[in-house]
């Protein structure tokens, strides 16, 4: 197995492992993460009803970033994604890290989501 497939595979195992605890309700939904090379995106999910309330990503061309895959750009999809939150009513969330961990990027779109408004 090469060092990608075994690094992937350590990351959902830890995905799995942190599913099996959180689950987003209609009043406190969750805050799924994911992150790729060049971007990161980020959702809120009502699971019971199994739909997307709120949506933000580095690819949008609304954000206006210079460069995608970095914190900074985390950071404005963090903030952006609290303000659609906020608009649709929502105030608190789980955060989901989806099996990364909780630094860099993942981190930084969390803070800025915090400093936004948004409680977790």
């Amino acid at each position: 197995m090469n060092k990608n497939a075994a690094k992937d595979l350590r990351r959902s195992r830890r995905r799995i492992g942190i599913r099996k605890r959180i689950a987003g309700s209609l009043e406190r939904p969750r805050l799924a993460v994911y992150k790729s090379l060049n971007h990161i995106y980020a959702q809120i999910i009502n699971d019971l009803e199994g739909r997307t309330l709120v949506a933000a990503g580095s690819n949008e061309k609304g954000l206006k970033l210079d460069k995608s895959g970095n914190s900074a750009a985390a950071a404005a999809v963090g903030a952006a994604l609290a303000e659609r939150a906020k608009g649709a009513g929502i105030k608190a969330v789980v955060f989901d890290r989806g099996g990364f961990k909780y630094h860099g990027r993942v981190k930084a779109l969390g803070d800025a989501a915090r400093k936004a408004g948004l409680d977790f």
